[in-house]
């Protein structure tokens, strides 16, 4: 196996290997490997010494920041408090300088008491505690040899971490599902001990010993854990559960948040009591020797450990689960399932989990009851997160300048803390932060000022231009300064005023008032007065369309961040060319709103600007929602399909901004009916979404889109998110297909001969 070694970030450190619980469902005692009875019961002090420094050594070859320790058993506490002393202070002193040390401990809790939380106290061993819910649920399996209940002591023990001065080192409760056991009660009685972290485990099973299901369904297991995710949900989510929002994250198109789900490579190695260096303590369920790798701390680095061929398997992600699982749409929640269930003697780790069906329908439950974010599906949603977004880059530069900005930029700054402050203020300057190009300038600026480019900062510097141009909207009375550059000083969202020639840069003072702004040089070179939307002497307003029907969108041909189309027209529009594109949108906008009148509605809610561009090809780059730009001024057709097309990639691209609506891009690869060679699931979605609206327009445009939504439907890429929008297609091509009942079909193969 190739790749770099992945570097272990986790250790579990057998510090005993005998317990005090004869617990029936244990792996270490009860299942295939027994190797537990031919080792020393509780670790030496060579053992110890040898693991701390194979801990610092690992660190530092890695240069990782941080390493966690669990002390494990059988029942670490047994251990006693001395060794565990012995080997909290060795571990802590080998990392110290090197790396954070994260030091947990996993017991039932039997043998805890103040004794032992003193002692974590002093080393911040934060304290996981093993619970299988109320009396009857904990008897069924925890018990001691003699049959007697430890469900008292535990309880104890929880209620002495809940304590003010332990509190701190409560890691939460593991619970082993059995799913005889009534799933509300147990909740009920997990949740009552107020834990910072519940975590069900499914029991340990393999194909070869699988697990228990008295009603004999595949998806018992599932069926239990919904029960519990309805009540949790019931119950106002009061406790996190790992396996919810480990399933929650990924769906959304985060990670993975257990070891049991997920794609994520393994990070953990074990230390045996007997310095023995072996894979997860899981595997011992599979077979015997399962988990040895033949190594152990006193002749072997952890290095070795992630190298060995067992580990790396492990380490594969998406290559290294089944076939089935692979093709498998729920295989990023999932993970293929635990490594060791999916063990079979037949086919040794390459199967599906023995809960694959549990697993499938415990993902597919949770993720219809999970709710998406309101921006998927609601246009103004969608605007308000835009603008969030801008308002947190600004901030961003804000913070990123860190004074550099100067005096001008600290007054720019004070001016939108005045407009926010009141009704009309803060209206203006709304308007001006959701113009779309307003986010072109500030990734631009933000992008330059990392990069340490020399201009950086006086780009920041538009921000003044910015300001000023909100106290305009605004109609306040409130002074203002700016910046020219060649002669120009620009207003976003208002139009451009000539203050001189090329190569003259200057600062400005600006008076606004209802509808007029004065403006003069500082350098007393030449004052204007300049009415908001007239044409004035040296002042070029922003166009904005509202004839014939069209909404009064703005035709901005003078904003200097406009070129993130990259082919703008490349300059104003003369008085001819502005009256043919308003009549051309006249006549598209009255074509969409006859043939799509959906869309149009949308289009007309949500769309703020048009730029016109220069013929030949051009690159959409990044701008705020509610921009596109258009080349054709006199097809009508054309022009209705550039609008809806244009509108659908910057309404996906904005999405894409706010929620993630697939994850894991390029690990498959699709071949949509419309053109040759595959695509990933990006372009795939993003091409169908556009196809999808443009049918309205044309029915040529519906060839090989449902056999694209199957495709997506089938896919593991797409997160909660994503199937909603995948699942609003198809409701767009149910309401397109009735439209075009009578259109022949295969009329892709038409459009890709032309």
């Amino acid at each position: 196996m190739t790749g770099p070694l992945v570097p272990f970030r986790e250790i579990v450190l057998k510090v005993h290997s005998r317990c005090d619980l004869a617990c029936d469902h244990c792996y270490i005692y009860e299942h295939a490997d027994q190797s537990w009875r031919t080792r020393p019961k509780t670790i030496s002090d060579e053992a110890i010494s040898w693991t701390a420094r194979r801990l610092a050594e690992h660190a530092s070859a890695h240069a990782l920041d941080s390493m966690s320790v669990i002390l494990h058993g059988g029942e670490p506490l047994l251990a006693g408090p001395a060794r565990l002393r012995r080997v909290c202070e060795e571990l802590t002193a080998a990392l110290n300088g090197i790396a954070e040390l994260d030091l947990r401990i996993h017991t039932n809790g039997v043998q805890l008491s103040p004794r032992y939380l003193d002692l974590f106290d002093e080393f911040d061993v934060k304290v996981g505690i093993s619970l299988d819910g109320d009396r009857a649920a904990n008897d069924r399996h925890r018990r001691f040899a003699n049959g007697r209940t430890s469900h008292p002591l535990v309880l104890k023990a929880v209620e002495l971490l809940r304590q003010e001065r332990y509190r701190h080192l409560d890691l939460g409760l593991l619970c082993t599902i059995d799913i005889e056991n009534d799933p509300h009660t147990v909740l009920d009685a997990l949740v009552e001990l107020d834990p910072p972290l519940i975590d069900f485990l499914l029991p340990h099973a393999t194909w070869d010993d699988p697990p228990p299901r008295p009603n004999g369904s595949e998806t018992a297991y599932a069926e239990w854990l919904l029960k519990v995710h309805d009540r949790w949900r019931d119950l106002g989510s009061p406790v996190p559960v790992r396996l919810f929002s480990s399933v929650l994250s990924t769906l959304g198109g985060g990670p993975s948040l257990t070891e049991s789900l997920g794609l994520a490579p393994t990070d953990l190695v074990v230390v045996e009591t007997d310095g023995q260096l072996e894979q997860v303590d899981s595997l011992k369920s599979a077979y015997e020797g399962a988990a040895a790798t033949g190594f152990n701390v006193f002749a072997h680095s952890f290095d070795d450990v992630a190298a060995h061929p067992g580990v790396r398997a492990r380490q594969l992600g998406l290559a290294g689960v089944s076939g089935t699982c692979r093709d498998c749409p729920v295989v990023r929640s999932c993970g293929g399932g635990l490594y060791t269930h999916r063990f079979s003697s037949a086919d040794g780790f390459d199967n599906p989990s023995v809960y694959c069906r549990d697993l499938e329908a415990l993902v597919r439950g949770i993720e219809a009851r999970a709710e998406v974010p309101p921006s998927v599906t609601d246009h103004a949603e969608l605007t308000y997160a835009q603008q969030d977004l801008t308002r947190t880059l600004l901030a961003r530069l804000h913070a990123d300048l860190d004074g550099r900005g100067g005096a001008r930029w600290e007054e720019a700054w004070q001016l939108a803390g005045v407009l926010e402050s009141s009704e009309q203020g803060a209206a203006g300057l709304d308007h001006v932060l959701s113009h779309p190009y307003t986010r072109t300038w500030l990734l631009e600026t933000l992008e330059g000022l990392h990069a340490g480019r020399a201009d950086a900062v006086d780009e920041a510097l538009r921000l003044r231009a910015c300001a000023a141009a909100a106290a305009v909207r605004s109609g306040l009375e409130l002074d203002a300064g700016a910046d020219y550059r060649d002669g120009l000083l620009h207003l976003p969202t208002l139009g451009e005023l000539r203050l001189g020639g090329a190569g003259e840069h200057g600062t400005v003072q600006l008076r606004t008032g209802e509808g007029v702004v004065v403006i003069r040089r500082d350098d007393g070179a030449g004052e204007w007065c300049v009415r908001h939307g007239e044409d004035t002497p040296g002042w070029k307003p922003v166009r904005h369309l509202g004839q014939g029907g069209v909404p009064p969108f703005a035709l901005d041909d003078l904003d200097p961040y406009r070129d993130c189309f990259a082919a703008p027209a490349s300059s104003r529009l003369g008085p001819a060319d502005a009256d043919e594109w308003e009549a051309g949108l006249a006549e598209a906008w009255a074509l969409l709103e006859r043939e799509a009148p959906s869309h149009a509605r949308v289009v007309a809610g949500s769309l703020t600007t048009l730029t016109p561009l220069a013929t030949g090809r051009h690159t959409e780059r990044r701008h705020g929602y509610g921009a596109i730009g258009l080349t054709s001024a006199n097809d009508a057709k054309r022009l209705a399909l550039e609008l809806l097309g244009g509108f659908r990639r910057t309404t996906l691209r904005a999405l894409l901004e706010v929620t993630d609506l697939y994850a894991a891009d390029g690990a498959w690869v699709y071949h949509p009916l419309w053109q040759d060679g595959v695509v990933p699931f990006s372009r795939l979605l993003a091409e169908t979404h556009e196809r999808v609206a443009l049918a309205t327009l044309d029915p040529c445009y519906m060839g090989g889109v449902e056999e694209a939504l199957d495709m997506m439907d089938s896919a593991a890429e797409p997160t909660l998110a994503g199937r909603r929008i995948i699942s609003v297609l198809r409701n767009e091509v149910k309401q397109t297909r009735d439209k075009w009942a009578e259109q022949t079909q295969d009329c892709y193969a038409l459009e890709r001969s032309r």
